[in-house]
């Protein structure tokens, strides 16, 4: 089907990831006239690109609002699943240390997503800023460059806090010491709502509550089910293994 995304693997040139319109994401071998290898998952994918420090790894941002994480070695499901934003993911960067990554989003919102963590550490976003189609980490990862459709391009922080400029040393260690305390104590409530709270909008605060509150109905839908069926006739089923719905070999 239509070839929508191709990138090289930056390690190995001779390998290529692909999106197709079809649901499509496969390996190729240019050496090789077929694909290695093929996955169809639920929705389209928009992006993908290559972990620069970890090059059997890629990511995608999808259709279906989610963004994931794949190994080329395991088809078989996504490594980990990037929620957050409420509309499809357009576009997406990797940040040259290989342990975080920027999307952008149809919502009008960019979302910096750490590797381990499923859930977005920081959200941008302003009033004029419309959907977002394309985003980039400068090679220092400390400034994301994004274009909208409303024909700018913008100059975001990586890190919203980060002071620019050269620091003191008391400077520094002030801010090692603040870091450090956020990191002792992230386990209380308190530390952790401060520390994760982001303003959004409220049409994207709304479509998030919407959504949570739909995929509770579809669980207890499913509990009911198999409290009330024969056994065997219906089973949880992993939210990683419902992502791909078929693989080609």
């Amino acid at each position: 089907d239509t070839v929508q995304v191709v990138r090289y693997n930056p390690a190995e040139r001779n390998l290529l990831a692909i999106c197709t319109a079809d649901r499509g994401i496969g390996i190729h071998d240019t050496r090789v006239g077929v694909p290695l290898k093929k996955m169809v998952l639920r929705m389209r994918s928009n992006c993908l690109e290559w972990n620069p420090m970890e090059p059997m790894n890629f990511a995608v941002g999808n259709e279906d609002h989610q963004a994931y994480t794949f190994d080329m070695r395991k088809f078989e499901e996504p490594t980990r699943i990037y929620k957050g934003h409420t509309s499809a993911v357009m576009c997406l960067s990797w940040s040259p240390t290989g342990r975080e990554f920027v999307t952008g989003s149809y919502d009008r919102t960019v979302r910096i997503f750490e590797q381990n963590k499923g859930t977005s550490r920081d959200v941008y976003h302003t009033k004029r800023m419309q959907r977002v189609f394309t985003v980039h980490y400068t090679m220092d990862h400390k400034f994301i460059i994004t274009g909208s459709d409303d024909t700018n391009l913008r100059l975001w922080k990586a890190r919203a806090s980060e002071q620019l400029g050269q620091r003191t040393t008391r400077e520094e260690t002030a801010v090692q010491y603040r870091q450090a305390l956020v990191q002792k104590y992230q386990h209380m409530p308190e530390v952790a709502r401060i520390s994760k709270s982001r303003k959004v909008p409220k049409v994207i605060k709304k479509q998030t509550a919407t959504t949570k509150l739909q995929k509770e109905k579809e669980e207890r839908k499913l509990s009911n089910r198999i409290k009330h069926s024969k056994p065997g006739t219906y089973k949880f089923v992993s939210e990683r293994k419902k992502v791909v719905t078929k693989q080609v070999d």
